[in-house]
């Protein structure tokens, strides 16, 4: 539940940059292309947050520990590992 909240409240807020971000700026010869640079910022932004939020919840690659030192964190924990 809580990864559903964090990835809807940052998806409204990069939505925000893109639909108010224009209307906060004054009057220029340039307006399309003042929107078009905050939507794409908004929807770039969104997105790399999107991709590292999500690699941190699934790591495709974790610790590589050798048997030894599972052995020492498992007798440290008290839960020695039998050997055989």
């Amino acid at each position: 539940m809580e990864v559903f909240l964090t990835i809807i409240f940052f998806t409204v807020f990069w939505a925000a940059v893109a639909k108010y971000g224009p209307i906060l700026m004054t009057k220029q010869p340039h307006d399309d292309l003042v929107r078009c640079i905050f939507l794409l910022t908004a929807v770039v932004c969104w997105l790399f947050w999107l991709c590292c939020y999500l690699a941190q919840l699934n790591p495709l690659l974790g610790p590589k520990l050798n048997g030894n030192t599972i052995r020492i964190i498992a007798s440290s924990w008290g839960n020695p590992i039998k050997e055989g």
